[in-house]
């Protein structure tokens, strides 16, 4: 069984960047379809980002599209979220997610993931 572990949250300032990381720390996730997404204080989980086994296909939400980019290496069994021009509602903790898939595909529905990591803080300060 996958157990996923986020890190390379943290403080920062509105505008800055962060790259969060989530790395498999059991199994592998080269077969797996991998997502992001976030869950501010008082608020549901919410879709970030996704990408598909090969890292071909990705999808994005709109409130992160052209700041955000998903990313993975399958040789390092790790995935990233590189995150540019962050704003205050960018605060959340992030989970990485997968699936694992024989489809070249990408999951934007929480409901479609498997695996769930513990999550990471991530704090933007206007």
């Amino acid at each position: 069984q996958v157990q996923l572990v986020e890190s390379g949250g943290g403080l920062v300032q509105a505008g800055g960047s962060l790259r969060l990381s989530c790395a498999a720390s059991r199994g592998t996730v080269s077969s797996a379809a991998m997502g992001w997404f976030r869950q501010a204080p008082g608020k549901e989980r919410e879709f970030v980002a996704a990408i598909s086994r090969s890292g071909v296909n990705t999808n994005y939400a709109d409130s992160v599209k052209g700041r955000f980019t998903i990313s993975r290496d399958n040789a390092k069994n790790t995935v990233y979220l590189r995150m540019n021009s962050l704003k205050s509602e960018d605060t959340a903790v992030y989970y990485c997610a997968g699936r694992f898939t024989s489809l070249d595909i990408y999951y934007s529905l929480l409901s479609r993931y498997d695996y769930w990591g513990p999550g990471t803080q991530v704090t933007v300060s206007s």
